[in-house]
């Protein structure tokens, strides 16, 4: 037990030494220094981040704590007696008693550090609630300016809608207008019509007077030679009447000729249709919308007349992210023809131009676009023996030669002379030669017929009489072929050149002295591609460079040339290019008619220039949007 106290005593010594040092020196510097030395011995140590608060509430309890009575110092060898404890712990502890101040102290420090822990948790807990804010401002920001962009977009488009509703309802005010006109003109038309079947009917009647006449003069004939000399009297009449009514038929004919002429005109001299081809196997389907066909003003049962053309260039993509905007090129023509629509239905809108070239009237129908557009398709057909796939060329002739041989029967004989060549760089070539001469151009020029004559003609050239359907077959199937050996030679000349098919009609009506002479052309046009400005140029780049200028030299001039017959300009540039000068009498030439020897023009009334007509041929694939799109404005 001595042993076990031994330590005890040892220690209580010790601090007897410690108080008896203190209580010479004044009263506040113990009461400030025992604690420190105290709290830096017994104290833990405290959290790195314990926050302003717990060091603040220490602070406090420090300077609050008032000095204790001194303690007595004792005498070496006694143990200091702790104080007696009771049930309660007492209110203030001895000035003596470090030990318990120190764990007094440590007891308010852990309340310190557990409130400043509350404190730190909710801190943290608001400044979570305030990053979550932070990030739902952020987002509603957003949101807001996308709804923003969203509204102005929209205004935007209401107001073009605006602007387009405005346009439309010009544009249907001007229609409304043209209809009335021409309601007007049908309202004439119908009129003289039916007075022209009022006059048949009461002809017709006194045929059939006549007729019941002479009857009942032949029963009588038997009986009396006086009544012979009746029926011979109204066999004479019978033979006048006759001659009116032929009179009168032609009279009717040369009527339709003119209405025709005049219906030919009020659609337009110059006509300008689109043609879009269908995608074929193998090419990739385009987007929707990239080409839209608008109805017409009285709904999808009219023709199409106009056509859309919609790209969305994504190099003007904005910075937000939102989608690039979509370019939308209109155009407008006098018909437009979908992928979906036949050669039938494309010859049934240029059937009566054709039949103008019967009349007497110059007729120059086009086929313009960029190489695989189907220009060729659209004027000679496909290559196998489907009906539906035939071109232009053979429904024209087709149409020409019925047509012909129903006005025989009015005593008109017509007799037609075919050629066909091609323009490559400034240089014409007969595809109908044969023999030595096939393969072999530079040898066609283009010369006057005569001397103060205004017809044309190609020197060299095969003029080939054609009566039916089999001989303009032949012809064409020959002209492919000279177009294909060119082709392999000449590195793809048949799409680098210009074929030009022409058909000089010429009528006659032996029995009144009239004459009528007129050329149909049928043009294919060389591709309208452009040349990459970035190709090298190689020698046969340089050739392509010298196909390219002389393609686009002959399309600048044609253009130049209609714009001047459009215009009736006093000078037409027809000798800038080999092709308008082969074309100058279908382009502008005049009516050619004669009764016995003068010209109709001057005998009876004027006649316009030639019917020209321009088939814009474009592809439907997205690929070729630019050169589709300088097709559309070239023909615009």
């Amino acid at each position: 037990m001595e042993d076990a106290l031994e330590p005890e005593k040892k220690r209580t010594r010790v601090l007897g030494t410690a108080i008896r040092t203190a209580t010479s020196r004044p009263r506040a510097s113990i009461l400030t220094k025992v604690p420190q030395t105290q709290g830096q011995t017994t104290a833990p140590k405290l959290p790195k981040k314990t926050g302003p608060q717990c060091s603040t509430v220490v602070a406090t309890v420090l300077k609050n704590q008032k000095p204790g009575p001194a303690v007595p110092a004792q005498k070496p060898g006694t143990a200091a007696v702790p104080p007696t404890t009771g049930g309660k712990r007492p209110s203030k502890r001895p000035a003596w008693d470090l030990k318990g101040q120190l764990c007094d102290l440590n007891a308010e420090l852990k309340c310190c550090r557990e409130r400043t822990q509350t404190l730190d948790q909710e801190n943290q807990q608001l400044r979570d609630q305030l990053r979550v804010a932070q990030q739902q401002a952020t987002t509603l920001g957003a949101e807001r300016k996308t709804l923003e962009e969203e509204l102005a977009r929209v205004r935007a488009q209401a107001e073009q809608g605006q602007e387009e509703l405005r346009n439309l309802n010009a544009r249907v005010l001007e229609l409304e207008e043209r209809l009335g006109m021409q309601e007007g003109l049908v309202q004439e038309l119908q009129n003289e019509q039916l007075e022209l079947q009022e006059e048949r009917r009461r002809l017709t009647a006194r045929v059939e007077e006549q007729e019941r006449r002479l009857q009942a003069s032949e029963t009588a004939l038997s009986g009396s030679q006086a009544e012979v000399a009746s029926l011979r009297q109204e066999t004479a009449t019978q033979a006048a009447l006759l001659t009116e009514r032929e009179d009168r038929l032609h009279g009717l004919e040369m009527e339709r000729r003119r209405l025709h002429n005049q219906l030919q005109e009020l659609k337009g001299n110059i006509r300008v249709f689109c043609r879009v081809r269908p995608v074929l196997p193998g090419e990739p389907t385009p987007l929707p919308g990239f080409l839209l066909f608008p109805s017409g003003p009285g709904g999808p049962s009219d023709p199409p007349t106009r056509l859309s053309l919609s790209r969305s260039d994504d190099r003007r993509g904005t910075l937000s992210g939102a989608p690039a905007p979509t370019t939308r090129h209109d155009f407008s023509f006098d018909r437009v023809f979908p992928p979906g629509s036949g050669q039938d239905e494309v010859f049934e809108e240029i059937a009566m131009l054709v039949q103008s070239a019967l009349d007497g009237y110059p007729v120059c129908i086009f086929a313009y676009g960029q190489t695989g557009s189907g220009k060729t398709f659209t004027m000679e057909g496909g290559p196998g023996p489907d009906p539906h796939g035939e071109g232009l060329i053979p429904r024209a002739l087709r149409h020409l030669f019925s047509v012909a041989h129903e006005l025989s029967g009015q005593g008109w004989t017509y007799s037609f002379v075919a050629s066909y060549v091609e323009i490559y760089n400034e240089t014409v070539r007969d595809l109908l030669a044969t023999g030595t001469r096939k393969g072999q151009g530079g040898e066609c020029e283009i010369r006057r017929a005569g001397p103060g004559s205004e017809e044309l003609t190609v020197t060299n050239a095969r003029y080939v009489p054609v009566s039916c359907e089999k001989e303009v077959e032949a012809l064409l199937h020959l002209a492919r072929q000279n177009r294909a050996v060119a082709s392999t030679a000449k590195n793809e000349r048949s799409s680098r050149s210009h074929s030009v098919f022409q058909l000089h009609i010429s009528g006659e009506h032996s029995g009144r002295g009239l004459q009528c002479v007129a050329p149909l052309s049928l043009v294919d046009l060389a591709g309208s591609e452009r040349l990459d400005p970035g190709l090298a140029l190689g020698p046969g780049e340089r050739e392509r460079l010298r196909e390219t200028q002389a393609i686009n030299s002959s399309l600048s001039t044609l253009g130049l040339v209609i714009m001047a017959l459009s215009n009736k300009e006093s000078h037409v540039p027809y000798r800038n290019s080999k092709l308008t000068y082969l074309l100058q009498n279908s382009l502008g030439g005049s009516a050619k008619m004669w009764v016995e020897g003068v010209w109709w023009g001057d005998y009876d009334f004027g006649f316009s220039g030639g019917k020209v007509l321009m088939f814009v041929n474009i592809s439907p694939l997205e690929e070729n949007f630019s050169e589709s799109l300088n097709s559309l404005r070239f023909a615009s």
